[in-house]
């Protein structure tokens, strides 16, 4: 069922305070993601998932404006926490990461979706010098990193999927794709033959279905695939369901790899990446694509809109 502004209530209650132990942090900016729309519909998932008549929640950034006794935290400190959706968030102190000023430049870029990427492209998929890597799902918060990901660790060529002739055209001038093949015009088996010709060695999989069927098509002998989202099925209502038919003789003939990343088993992946793209950002050798909505009120149509794809890149809601 498609989300409505029905599905959400806006509640104005009293500002709590932080007891011992705890900082009260004032919101500036929080991140929207499409695994939200699944964490409202699916009930068996590796992290909880939202309960109708309960605040959502989900990476922000704040300020902190007061602390409890014994918190060790001084007021004023930015800090990155999981507690989004609100204005005010009440936190142990154990459960914020401090901000520190060389990454604070641009704070939003510290709610990119790079981690899960450089787990899956550096640590998982392996990509080297020479390699011709797929992202599908390439206009996305996720996928507009993976292909500077990939670049930026030596791949000879970078191939993404996308829906939309304009965000192709930006996926080509700025965030290091070579080619795109877009839905609904044509298969994509038939479109990755044409743009990629000498075969897949990384698949980058964000989407599922019909689009990581025609990347393991299309992968050579020795490929890596790294799965890291089921977009197909998220967006559409059902959850993680994505069902996905592969040839398993096919898999075998030519030694591929297939594998699921999470970040529960890549636990430095997020520091690493922060400093790589802190550091890039700074010198020009990574962007961060992103759409910025101001208000809380607004939270609920940035997400409507992230499900529909009109937005490109990470979308940040400014609180």
């Amino acid at each position: 069922m498609p989300l409505t502004s029905e599905h959400f209530r806006v509640i104005t209650t009293t500002v709590p305070r932080p007891g011992p132990g705890e900082v009260l942090v004032r919101n500036r900016l929080m991140a929207v993601t499409a695994a939200m729309c699944t964490m409202m519909v699916a009930e068996e998932l590796p992290i909880p998932s939202y309960r109708r008549g309960s605040p959502l929640w989900g990476a922000a950034i704040g300020e902190v404006v007061a602390a409890g006794p014994a918190s060790e935290i001084e007021p004023g400190v930015l800090v990155k926490h999981g507690l989004g959706w609100r204005d005010y968030a009440v936190l142990e102190a154990t459960e914020i990461d401090l901000i520190v000023p060389a990454d604070a430049h641009d704070p939003g870029a510290l709610l990119s979706h790079g981690a899960p990427a450089w787990a899956a492209l550096r640590g998982v998929a392996r990509v080297g010098s020479g390699d011709t890597v797929f992202v599908s799902g390439a206009a996305g918060g996720l996928g507009t990193l993976a292909g500077q990901i990939a670049r930026h660790l030596g791949a000879k060529r970078v191939v993404g999927s996308t829906g939309s002739p304009e965000k192709a055209d930006r996926l080509r001038r700025e965030l290091g794709y070579d080619e795109l093949v877009m839905r609904n015009e044509g298969t994509v088996t038939s479109q990755l033959r044409l743009v990629a010709p000498e075969g897949l060695d990384i698949v980058c999989d964000t989407v599922g279905g019909e689009q990581l069927e025609a990347a393991v098509e299309n992968a050579n002998t020795g490929a890596r695939v790294a799965l890291l989202g089921a977009l197909s099925g998220q967006l559409g209502g059902d959850g993680l369901s994505t069902p996905t038919r592969l040839d398993s003789a096919l898999l075998i003939r030519r030694r591929m790899e297939i594998r699921g990343v999470s970040l529960r088993d890549h636990p430095d992946a997020e520091r690493e990446w922060t400093r790589v793209f802190v550091d890039g950002l700074a010198k020009g050798s990574f962007s961060f694509p992103h759409t910025r909505l101001h208000g809380l009120e607004r939270a609920p149509e940035a997400l409507r809109e992230l499900v529909a794809g009109e937005h490109m890149g990470t979308v940040l809601v400014e609180l």
